[in-house]
């Protein structure tokens, strides 16, 4: 995936676009969320950190120029991608190097991606309703991790450039699974995780307009936004339903995590909401990763509790206990 930070350079310098005359439409382009790209200082660091102290397995990735990946994948297929540096001045391509322009050589991250399975309708829809998009990129005939040159390319891309959001955004689709036993084996095995942890629940977009980042996402289709308030940042703003998955779009509401961070950083990704089977068992989990107590609270998925993670990733991670409803989404819609 790190061609997807190439395709990305030009979205991360774009503000967050204004369209008073456009409706908000039905139809929306994607169906979830699908994953988030979260740079370390380095590879093994937030390997480490992820692993030891909040008890995710990593699964391993590609190391072509310096650059390594790694993915900490979830049972209903969000996933999030790990990037980090494992050599003095490393080949960067202009996504890396912008990405880690805006990050100062820090943990973070700037980027994330929606899932369609109709990946030309859902750019031509877009396109319809006034948004610049770049051409259907994909992964090499020869990639390693794909079917072969004969098979169909192992992911497809687009990138929504200039960003309408406080962060850089694409859509993307895959090739479906290899379905041999071992390959099936392999996948199940490797969305299996140590601390409970089952979906990649919803994003936190952090903008000083909250407003400005949902009536974006109107404009794309996704309709049904909640206002919220998250006193344990002191944040408001909208959970803005993306099918069963969702995105806080966030401002700062007084002094506190949200508006200290959106001094220092910017408009950002501010951290990730994970949804676990046995919410005790992973607090615990963290609670002796970090060596410290750990309190819960209600939040806006239920009952939650925020990993001290900003100092080491550079976002914020909350877990929270999903829902026994399994027809009602993370902001409270309804799933067909």
């Amino acid at each position: 995936m790190r061609t997807v930070m190439l395709l990305l350079a030009l979205c991360l310098i774009s503000g967050i676009a204004q369209d008073s005359a456009y409706a908000a439409e039905p139809s929306a382009p994607a169906n979830k969320i699908d994953h988030i790209l979260l740079w370390g200082r380095n590879i093994d660091e937030v390997t480490s950190i992820m692993t030891t102290k909040l008890g995710f397995q990593v699964k391993p990735g590609r190391d072509p120029s310096g650059v390594a990946n790694r993915f900490v994948r979830f049972a209903d297929l969000g996933y999030i991608e790990l990037l980090g540096m494992t050599k003095p001045n490393p080949e960067m391509d202009p996504g890396e190097q912008a990405d880690q322009a805006s990050l100062h050589g820090g943990a973070g991250a700037r980027q994330f991606g929606l899932h369609t399975t109709e990946l030309d309708q859902a750019r031509t829809l877009l396109q319809q309703r006034g948004f610049g998009v770049t051409p259907i990129f994909s992964a090499a005939a020869n990639d390693p991790d794909g079917t072969g040159p004969q098979g169909p390319r192992r992911w497809q891309l687009f990138v929504l450039q200039p960003s309408p959001l406080s962060s850089g955004t694409f859509l993307i689709d895959y090739a479906p699974l290899k379905s041999d036993p071992a390959s099936v084996m392999d996948d199940r095995i490797g969305r299996e995780q140590p601390n409970g942890a089952r979906a990649l629940s919803a994003i936190w977009l952090l903008s000083a307009d909250a407003a400005a980042n949902k009536t974006q996402f109107e404009r794309m289709g996704f309709s049904g936004a909640k206002a919220v308030h998250l006193p344990q940042i002191a944040a408001r703003g909208y959970c803005i339903p993306v099918g069963g998955t969702g995105v806080l779009a966030l401002e700062p509401d007084g002094p506190g995590i949200a508006a200290d961070t959106l001094h220092k950083q910017g408009p950002e990704i501010l951290g990730v909401s994970v949804g676990v089977a046995d919410l005790d068992r992973a607090q615990r989990r963290v609670a002796r990763g970090y060596e410290q107590t750990i309190s819960s609270y209600k939040g806006v998925f239920g009952e939650s509790f925020l990993a001290p993670t900003q100092a080491d990733l550079g976002i914020l991670l909350e877990f929270h206990a999903l829902s026994a409803k399994a027809s009602v989404g993370v902001c409270g819609n309804k799933l067909d």
